[in-house]
């Protein structure tokens, strides 16, 4: 696999999303299945009540063509397995919102269960055939077999991973952005380890989120909801597994591990003593608070993702 056929995976993905985009979006329209606007959110907000949701669809469906043309294999195939099964769950919750007409659809406890789930077959998959389960640690040779504790490290890593994803999707094109620089960052580990068919999926997904941020950069035309949201989270963290570079994610989607933190600690902090540390979370919502607008937070986050995504890439390679 050279960088050529990587180009052409990434511009027929681009071009996927692109192309569906004006059927795709006046449809989410005409059916109204318009986005609901949490209340408590920051005011400005309120100005995107009833834009599409569920635009996931777009990506998901560009990836999903574009990595099964290009590597129909088996690891492709488990790859799309958890992609599409975490976009399902997604879907659903999306849609229930939209029946309800309000920010509301599967609760906490009903989206961890179908998580874990996905994450379960996704595991019996990788065992009957064969997979070996260690753990990499970064800077030490070799991984850390850890048998069947494995799999609990997979459930919290992996859904983990998808609601990290999730939180970070608040403001116009900030998790495309960012999502975008993590696939592409594993797409060069995957490349640097031959790992063609890993080196593919991820490929086809920063096409395919590139694209979909020509629809979805401020003012979004069309939002990925939780379709999108999860799919990406899921999808990222079975990448980052299949490349044996799990504790890597950690580094490279530090912008989500530090979404995911200010929520924990804004939560814990108003619990234990009834003070915010953050105006509002996630982090982004701060910023958005002290005064700075939604496409400088989105810039800001983009450029620590990449700078985040580049120390990895020179870490991980030398």
């Amino acid at each position: 696999m050279d960088a050529q056929s990587l180009t052409w995976i990434f511009i027929i993905a681009f071009a996927i999303v692109v192309l569906l985009g004006p059927l795709a979006i006046p449809l989410l329209h005409r059916f109204k299945f318009g986005q609901a606007i949490r209340a408590e959110g920051p005011v400005r907000h309120q100005q995107k009540s009833g834009t599409p949701t569920m635009g996931g669809i777009l990506f998901i469906i560009s990836a999903f063509i574009t990595a099964w043309r290009f590597s129909d294999s088996l690891t492709t195939w488990l790859l799309l397995l958890v992609m599409v099964g975490f976009g399902l769950i997604g879907l659903i919750d999306d849609g229930l919102k939209i029946l309800r007409k309000k920010n509301l659809g599967l609760t906490a406890l009903q989206k961890i269960i179908a998580q874990v789930l996905v994450v379960v077959i996704f595991y019996l998959a990788l065992y009957f055939t064969g997979w070996h389960f260690s753990l990499s640690i970064p800077g030490l040779g070799g991984g850390i077999d850890i048998g069947m504790w494995y799999l609990l490290f997979l459930v919290v890593f992996m859904v983990g991973s998808a609601n990290a994803v999730n939180l970070t999707d608040g403001l116009d094109g900030l998790a495309t952005g960012t999502t975008a620089i993590a696939f592409a960052v594993y797409a060069a580990i995957a490349w640097w380890e031959s790992q063609w068919n890993v080196s593919v999926f991820s490929m086809a997904m920063v096409g395919a989120l590139v694209g979909f941020f020509v629809y979805n950069r401020h003012p979004a035309k069309v939002f990925m909801g939780d379709t999108g949201s999860l799919a990406l989270g899921g999808s990222l963290a079975a990448v980052a597994v299949l490349t044996h570079a799990e504790l890597w994610l950690i580094i490279v989607g530090g912008v989500f591990v530090v979404e995911t933190l200010s929520v924990i600690i804004q939560v814990i902090s108003f619990q234990t003593t009834g003070k915010r540390v953050f105006k509002m979370s996630p982090l982004h919502h701060h910023f958005e608070l002290v005064g700075w607008s939604e496409w400088r937070v989105v810039l800001t986050f983009w450029g620590a993702g990449l700078l985040l995504g580049l120390a990895t890439l020179f870490l991980f390679i030398r």
